[in-house]
């Protein structure tokens, strides 16, 4: 059986990076994609995804604010939260609104990958080490 996947974040290239890894796993459809917490939220109702990932700093509404209002309205939604910020803050995050996983991400993203025109010019994005 499939699990379906709904990714959440207002970065067009860090949506294309996770959904070109995601599609070909097996077991996974890629439901959707949102821009922003409110749409994550759109998304989320029209889609039905069985998982949502999500973006911590989003426009509109955060993924903090996203993950309390999934919580309660669709509790058999699993979420994922991922950051950029320290793991002290992960495991807050993860204890407080109820997200299944808060990985930190530890990557560079280059300014150039932030437009939209890196959707056309490939980026490399480099693994940064995390500080302890």
């Amino acid at each position: 059986m499939l699990k379906r996947v709904l990714i959440a974040d207002d970065n067009d290239y860090v949506r294309y990076v996770i959904r070109t890894f995601l599609q070909d796993q097996v077991g996974i459809e890629i439901c959707g994609e949102a821009g922003n917490g409110v749409e994550a939220l759109e998304k989320t109702r029209q889609l039905k995804p069985d998982l949502v990932l999500l973006d911590l700093s989003m426009p509109s509404l955060n993924g903090a604010e996203v993950a309390l209002v999934l919580k309660n309205t669709t509790p058999h939604v699993r979420i994922i939260m991922f950051t950029m910020y320290s793991s002290k803050i992960s495991a807050s995050l993860t204890s407080a609104l109820g997200v299944d996983a808060v990985p930190r991400l530890p990557l560079k993203v280059p300014k150039r990958c932030t437009e939209k025109s890196a959707l056309r010019t490939p980026c490399r994005i480099r693994r940064v080490t995390p500080s302890v």
